[in-house]
């Protein structure tokens, strides 16, 4: 049994120039050295934290407004977030990062955040 395996013309074309999307929006050039690897790396691993840290404090608004959350538990997790936040503005410091360089892009999805 033989499969005849057809891809239309369209598609090909469509597929060459979502691939030169996504080649356009990559850098020609890496520059790896020691610095720069320390500052992509936190870069990244700041953004993901800065991504939980939207994505909690969404949950708890939602659960603040739901009526789920007891005065001191509101409290508490006010406290932790905003400690949470201190402590990100100091690494983007420490980084020397803005907050508008933590975000991925996406490609043809567009930017992470």
């Amino acid at each position: 049994m033989t499969m005849n395996r057809t891809i239309e013309t369209d598609s090909q074309e469509a597929f060459i120039e979502e691939i030169e999307k996504i080649q356009d929006a990559l850098p020609k050039r890496i520059d790896a050295n020691s610095k720069n690897v320390e500052k992509g790396l936190a870069k990244l691993v700041l953004t993901l934290v800065e991504l939980i840290r939207k994505l909690l404090e969404k949950q708890a608004m939602r659960r603040i407004e739901g009526g789920s959350l007891s005065e001191e538990e509101i409290e508490q997790m006010g406290e932790t977030l905003l400690k949470l936040e201190n402590k990100m503005k100091e690494l983007k410091e420490i980084f020397g990062l803005k907050d508008e360089e933590l975000n991925l892009n996406l490609g043809p999805l567009g930017d992470l955040m």
